[in-house]
């Protein structure tokens, strides 16, 4: 993406990719925790890796996207890349068939959050017979959102609520320790940026976004935590940005010193393979064919992209509104004449 589409926003989760063995452990291991779906709310920051590595939607879906490419269906107008929502089924390592969700969002940081546990609690009360085990919320933050916006109290302090609560979500924070150009030490009061889960004596769990195995043990910890008492669990992943707020962004004008820092770190997948390599687990002649071989296949879906000339439409919550039929234009026009003759 970086070197095919310069200049595009893509909000990157580099520095903080830790996010997807995150993802893929509580997925995994909270299907052996007979938790059947996962509805799960984030922002921009991260969201096209997810879709791509979680939700395993096409990346030639992804490229034609950033192609520009219209849309198949007329009638729906689109979105920008990193707002669209997606549905996602899969059969776990377990054997289990699991359910995803990842609810459409607006740029307003945190929106989706109320949304989605109003999605959760719908489908725990209907396809659960309110039952929240069977169904678990996943609230993705940024650093300077969780402890900068309202709405994320309001989620917080009504989640207990009989009315509203889902039996506990498990929030991660993206902490890159910053906000935009924000230092943290100018955008909060609080010690830390996960402070409001003291509102409900959530447990919050700080964790290197470098250890790979420490956030999968995190996030084993917080659904079984989840599970076993219905609170909210808090997940400050703590890491960085390796760009800025997004690729259009030079960020060594506002933070120098912190980029000229960044630069020099390397990232958590290197760290990862060196690891693997010191303990004798894997060469490092694996990792490079492993790595040639992803390459050529993003290029062949690209070659591919470029060739067609629509894309299709994401599909979410396709199953739920399977029933629901579109207007078709002729109903439409016999209804603008039944009101035009009862008006006259």
């Amino acid at each position: 993406m970086h070197t095919k589409y310069v200049g595009q926003k893509r909000f990157s989760l580099e520095g903080g990719e830790a996010l997807i063995p995150a993802l893929d452990a509580i997925v995994e291991y909270g299907s052996t925790l007979n938790i059947k779906e996962f509805v799960i709310g984030m922002a921009h920051r991260g969201r096209l890796s997810v879709l791509a590595n979680i939700f395993k939607k096409p990346y030639k879906l992804v490229f034609k996207e950033f192609e520009g490419k219209g849309y198949e269906n007329e009638e729906f107008d689109g979105d920008v890349k990193y707002h669209l929502g997606y549905s996602y089924d899969v059969t776990a390592d377990s054997g289990k068939d699991v359910s995803m969700c990842l609810v459409p969002n607006p740029s307003h940081l945190e929106t989706v959050g109320s949304v989605m546990q109003g999605i959760s609690r719908a489908k725990i009360n209907h396809k659960y017979a309110g039952d929240n085990s069977k169904l678990l919320p996943i609230i993705i933050h940024g650093d300077a959102a969780v402890s900068g916006q309202g709405l994320v109290y309001e989620i917080v302090q009504m989640a207990q609520l009989p009315a509203y609560k889902t039996g506990g979500s498990i929030h991660i924070v993206i902490n890159n320790q910053v906000g935009f150009t924000t230092n943290y030490l100018d955008g909060r009061s609080s010690t830390y940026c996960t402070d409001v889960a003291k509102t409900t004596l959530c447990p919050v769990l700080h964790i290197n976004g470098d250890d790979a195995e420490a956030v999968v043990h995190a996030m084993k910890f917080a659904a079984a935590y989840r599970q076993e008492f219905k609170k909210d669990v808090f997940i400050d992943l703590l890491c960085y940005r390796r760009y800025g707020h997004n690729e259009g962004d030079e960020p060594r004008f506002t933070q120098p010193q912190l980029y000229q820092a960044i630069s020099n770190h390397p990232n958590p997948r290197e760290i990862y393979n060196q690891k693997l390599m010191a303990q004798g687990v894997v060469e490092s002649s694996i990792v490079k064919e492993m790595a040639k071989q992803f390459k050529n296949l993003l290029e062949q879906d690209l070659d591919e992209a470029r060739k067609e000339q629509t894309t299709s439409m994401t599909r979410f919550m396709e199953k739920e509104w399977a029933h629901i039929k579109k207007q078709k234009p002729q109903t439409l026009i016999l209804r603008q004449k039944q009101v035009c003759l009862e008006k006259n």
